[in-house]
C-alpha cells in the first residue's frame, strides 16, 4: 500500500515512521516553510501536570507513556527523563497540584515519585529559581529537542524505505496531488501539515478549522553553568515555563497568540512577555545571554482538541495539537498510521473526529 504523508513536522514524521515500520510504501512531502511548530517547540513531556480533564488527558497520558517505548527504538531521539517541578508561593496551589498528581499516578506510574519541596530544596534543583517558590516535584517528567526528534524519526523512516519530496504540494479539486516532481499517486493520503492544513485542504471543498497560534520562545545561555540535570519548571499561576538542556541552555516560553495569523516575527510585546514571566520565576537568569527567540505557528482548533482520523475514504488527517504537539503527535502518528492503513487504531478517536465541527461553526463541510 502506498501512502502519501503531507507534512514532516513531528506529526508527519511520526506517522511516516510508523507507516514504514508497518511495511507501507511511504512518500513524505514537505514545503519546509518557516515557523513550523516542531522547530520552535520547547520540548516538555509532562502531560500529567496539565489541568486537562476532558478527552485530551487520556490521549496525552497515553502519549506520555508511549515516549519511553518509541524513543528506545531511535538512535538519537534526545528524549531524557529529568523530572519536573510545579512551582508556586501558595501552599494551597501546591497542595492541589500534589493531590492531582498523586491521584493520576495510580493509572500512570511513569509519573514517578511525587513529593513536596520547600523553596531551598527547589533551588537546589533549579538554582536560578526565585527564593520564595516551593514546588511539587515529579520524577517522571521529560524533555526532548523537537528538531533532533524529528530528524531521528525521518532518518529512521528513510532507513525503512520512505521517500521524500521537497517543495510545495497542492490538492486539485479531483483529489490528485500536484508537486514539483509531478502528480503524487497514493492509495491513501495523510495530511499532517500543522497550521497550514486548512489551506492545503481547501481545494477539496473541505474547511478544516485549524488556525495558526503564534508562539514566541526564547533561548538563554548560561556560560560555565551545568544545566544538564535541571528539571522542567512549570509555574502554577501561568502557562509559561522554563526548560533546561545541557551546555548552559535554558528555554523560556511561550506566548500564545491566536490572532497573529502567519506573522513570522519576534515582537516587542511578545519578547517582553516571555522575559517578564521568566524573570518573575527565575530571577537568577537575569545575567544570562539572550541567544535567540524562535517563532512557531501551533495549529489550534476551536475546542482545543486535535483533529485525528478520516476526512473521507483514503484521506486522513493529524493536526490541531496546539501547544501539545511534541508530547501528543508521536502517539497520534501511531494511531493515524493505523487509520490510513484501514485498521483499528486501538484507541478511541471519536472525541477528535474531523466531522465533529458543525458547518455553521466553520467546521468540516462542503463549500
Amino acid at each position: 500500500m502506498r501512502v502519501l504523508v503531507i507534512g514532516s513536522g513531528i506529526g508527519g514524521a511520526a506517522t511516516a515512521w510508523h507507516l514504514a515500520g508497518r511495511g507501507a510504501e511511504v512518500v513524505v512531502a514537505d514545503a519546509a516553510r518557516p515557523g513550523t511548530a516542531t522547530e520552535a517547540g520547547a520540548g516538555i513531556v509532562s502531560p500529567w501536570t496539565s489541568r486537562w480533564e476532558d478527552a485530551l488527558y487520556p490521549l496525552a497520558a497515553a502519549a506520555g507513556r508511549y515516549y519511553r517505548e518509541f524513543t528506545a527504538e531511535l538512535a538519537d531521539s534526545s528524549f531524557e527523563v529529568v523530572g519536573g517541578m510545579i512551582v508556586s508561593d501558595d501552599d494551597a496551589e501546591l497542595a492541589e497540584a500534589q493531590e492531582r498528581l498523586t491521584s493520576r499516578a495510580a493509572d500512570a506510574p511513569e509519573i514517578g515519585e511525587v513529593r513536596r519541596l520547600d523553596p531551598a530544596q527547589a533551588r537546589e534543583l533549579f538554582p536560578a529559581l526565585a527564593p520564595g517558590l516551593g514546588a511539587v516535584h515529579l520524577a517522571g517528567a521529560g524533555r526532548v529537542d523537537g528538531h533532533l526528534l524529528r530528524r531521528a524519526l525521518l532518518s529512521a523512516a528513510e532507513r525503512r524505505g520512505a521517500k521524500f519530496v521537497e517543495g510545495e504540494v497542492a490538492f486539485r479539486a479531483d483529489g490528485t496531488v500536484a508537486s514539483p516532481e509531478g502528480p503524487l499517486e497514493a492509495d491513501s493520503v495523510v495530511v499532517a501539515a500543522g497550521a497550514w492544513s486548512r489551506e492545503l485542504l481547501a481545494p477539496l471543498g473541505i474547511d478544516l478549522p485549524v488556525t495558526p497560534h503564534r508562539g514566541q520562545i526564547s533561548h538563554f545561555e548560561l556560560p560555565d553553568t551545568d544545566t544538564a540535570a535541571w528539571p522542567v519548571v512549570l509555574p502554577r499561576s501561568s502557562s509559561h515555563y522554563l526548560l533546561a538542556f545541557g551546555g548552559g541552555r535554558v528555554v523560556a516560553g511561550a506566548t500564545r497568540e491566536a490572532e497573529s495569523g502567519f506573522d513570522y516575527r519576534v515582537t516587542v510585546a511578545g519578547q517582553r512577555e516571555v522575559l517578564e514571566n521568566a524573570l518573575a520565576v527565575a530571577p537568577g537568569l537575569a545575567d544570562a545571554t539572550l541567544a535567540e527567540t524562535r517563532v512557531g505557528f501551533r495549529p489550534g482548533t476551536p475546542d482545543g482538541l486535535p483533529i485525528l482520523g478520516l476526512l473521507r475514504p483514503g484521506l486522513a488527517v493529524s493536526t490541531g495539537f496546539g501547544a501539545g504537539g511534541l508530547t501528543n503527535a508521536p502517539f497520534a502518528g501511531k494511531l493515524v498510521a493505523a487509520v490510513a492503513l484501514g485498521e483499528d487504531p486501538g484507541f478511541d478517536l471519536s472525541p477528535f473526529a474531523p466531522d465533529r465541527f458543525e458547518p455553521d461553526a466553520g467546521g468540516v463541510s462542503p463549500r
